[in-house]
C-alpha cells in the first residue's frame, strides 16, 4: 500500500486529508511541523509528501531544502492557501513535483497524487533497468580502463545480444574465454548452457567425438552412446577455444554444422538439428593459416563474421595497477589474507616487465606474491624474479637464473629451508634436491 505523509500545522487539514486519503486506500501518516516530518522521513519511506508551505519555525521550502541535504527523494506536492507564482516556481525549482492552492478540489488532488506516484514508479523502473544494464555489462573479471579494452567491451556490448558468430583473437593469457563468457552472459541465451571445447586438448579423432558425439560401437572403446558438445549446447553457446588447432577433416565437418545447423554423431547416419551460437578463439593468425593451406578459407569466413581482437597486456600497461588490485582482492579472499596494496617500487617493476603470458601471467605473479606476503603490502622484494626476467640475455640460462633465485630467497630467509620452499612455491623436498643440484650451501642462522 502506498504511504502518504501529510505535513500541515493545522490539525483540521490533517484530519480531513487523512480521512480522504484513507478512503482512497492510502496509508496515511501526519506531521504538524517540518522538524517532525523530517524525523519521520528519516525513519520511514513514503510514496509522497503533502507539504504545507506556510508553517511556523520551518516553512515548506525549507523542508524541501533539508530533504535535499538528507538525500530524501520522496515526491512532494506543495500546498498553500496563499498561492503565488514565485512561490510555486521556487517550490518546483527545489524539487516539488506539483503545487496545489487551498482549498483545492479533491478530484484534482486525487489525479495529482496518482500522476506523481506513476511518474515515480516509471522513474524507479528506469533506474532499475539502467542498473540492470550496468550490472549485465559490469564484467567483474574483465578489468581494464585503457582505450584498447574500452573498445573491446564496447564491441562485446554491441554483439552480445545478437546470434552472430564471433571470432576472438589474441595471445595466450589475454582473456579470450572471459570475453566469450561475457558474450554469453549478456545475451538472450544466458539461461542456456555455455559449453567449452578446448580443441588443442584432444587428438583429432577424440575431438570429433567430443564435438559431435558417437554411437555405441562406433569405434574401439565406444561402449555406449555419447552426446557431443554441440548437442549439450543446444539453445546456448558453444565456445571453441584454440580453433586454429583442428585438422582439415574436422574443419570440414564443423563447416557443415555452421552452415546447415545439423550433424551426425560418429557411427551414425541420422542427422541431428542443433541451434547453437558459436564463438571461436585462437592465438594464431588464421588468415596466414588459410594462405598456407592449414585452415579452410570457407570456414574462416563463416567464423569471422564479427571479430574481436584482445590486445596483449604490454600494449595496455595502464591497466596493470587496476588488474593488480583486482587480483589482490581476489586472492585475499581465496587465501584469507589482508593485503591492501602493492608498493610503488613493485608497481614500477611490473610496469617494466613485458608479460609474455599476459593477464594470466600477471595473475599468477600476484597469487604467488600474496602467498609470500606477511604484511599488508606487497613489496618489491617479493617480485625479485621479475628483475631477473627483465635482465638482459647475459643473465644466463634458465638453470642459472633458477639457481640465483633460490640462493637469493634462501639468504632472505636466513637459510631456513622450510620458509624458502614456501616462498618459492615448491615442496621442501624439491628445494633440498635443487640445493644439491646447484651446490648451494647456506647454513641457517642460530
Amino acid at each position: 500500500m502506498n504511504k502518504i505523509m501529510v505535513v500541515d500545522d493545522e490539525q483540521s487539514i490533517r484530519i480531513m486529508l487523512r480521512r480522504v486519503l484513507s478512503d482512497w486506500q492510502y496509508e496515511v501518516n501526519e506531521a504538524k511541523n517540518g522538524t517532525e516530518a523530517l524525523n519521520k522521513m528519516n525513519k520511514e519511506k513514503y510514496t509522497a509528501i503533502l507539504l504545507d508551505l506556510r508553517m511556523p519555525e520551518m516553512n515548506g521550502l525549507q523542508v524541501i531544502e533539508k530533504m535535499v541535504e538528507m538525500d530524501i527523494n520522496t515526491p512532494v506536492i506543495m500546498m498553500s492557501a496563499y498561492g503565488t507564482v514565485p512561490e510555486a516556481v521556487e517550490a518546483i525549482k527545489l524539487g516539488a513535483m506539483d503545487y496545489l492552492v487551498k482549498p483545492f478540489d479533491l478530484d484534482e488532488l486525487k489525479m495529482t497524487l496518482e500522476r506523481i506516484i506513476r511518474q515515480d514508479e516509471i522513474k524507479n523502473e528506469n533506474q532499475y533497468f539502467r542498473e540492470e544494464e550496468e550490472r549485465r555489462f559490469n564484467f567483474k573479471e574483465i578489468v581494464g580502463q585503457s582505450s584498447a579494452m574500452k573498445r573491446v567491451l564496447e564491441m562485446v556490448k554491441k554483439v552480445a545480444p545478437l546470434p552472430t558468430t564471433v571470432l576472438i583473437t589474441g595471445e595466450s593469457g589475454t582473456g579470450k574465454e572471459l570475453i566469450a563468457r561475457a558474450l554469453h552472459q549478456n545475451s538472450p541465451r544466458r539461461e542456456k548452457p555455455f559449453v567449452v571445447a578446448n580443441c588443442v586438448a584432444f587428438s583429432p579423432s577424440i575431438l570429433e567425438s567430443e564435438l559431435f558425439g558417437h554411437e555405441k560401437g562406433a569405434f574401439t572403446g565406444a561402449d555406449s552412446r555419447r552426446i557431443g558438445r554441440f548437442e549439450i549446447a543446444h539453445g546456448g553457446t558453444l565456445f571453441l577455444d584454440e580453433i586454429g588447432e583442428i585438422n582439415i577433416a574436422t574443419q570440414a565437418k564443423l563447416l557443415r554444422v555452421v552452415q546447415e545447423k545439423e550433424f551426425e554423431r560418429v557411427g551414425s547416419s541420422t542427422s541431428i538439428k542443433v541451434e547453437v551460437r558459436l564463438i571461436a578463439a585462437t592465438n594464431k593468425d588464421l588468415e596466414k593459416e588459410v594462405k598456407e593451406g592449414r585452415f579452410r578459407e570457407d570456414l574462416f569466413y563463416r567464423l569471422n563474421v564479427f571479430h574481436i581482437d584482445i590486445p596483449p597486456l604490454r600494449e595496455r600497461k595502464e591497466d596493470i595497477p587496476r588488474l593488480v588490485q583486482h587480483f589482490i582482492t581476489k586472492y585475499n579472499q581465496v587465501l584469507n589474507k589482508r593485503i591492501t596494496a602493492i608498493s610503488s617500487e613493485g608497481v614500477s617493476l611490473l610496469m617494466d616487465y613485458s608479460f609474455p603470458g599476459n593477464v594470466r601471467e600477471l595473475e599468477n605473479i600476484i597469487e604467488r606474491a600474496t602467498i609470500m606476503c606477511n604484511s599488508n603490502t606487497i613489496e618489491k622484494e617479493l617480485l625479485f624474479f621479475l628483475e631477473q626476467k627483465n635482465a638482459s640475455p647475459k643473465a644466463g640460462t634458465l638453470k642459472e637464473m633458477e639457481r640465483e633465485m633460490i640462493k637469493k630467497t634462501l639468504l632472505q630467509n636466513n637459510g631456513n629451508r622450510t620458509r624458502t620452499a614456501q616462498h618459492l612455491g615448491m615442496s621442501r623436498r624439491n628445494l633440498i634436491l635443487k640445493l644439491k643440484e646447484y651446490q648451494i650451501v647456506i647454513k641457517p642462522e642460530r
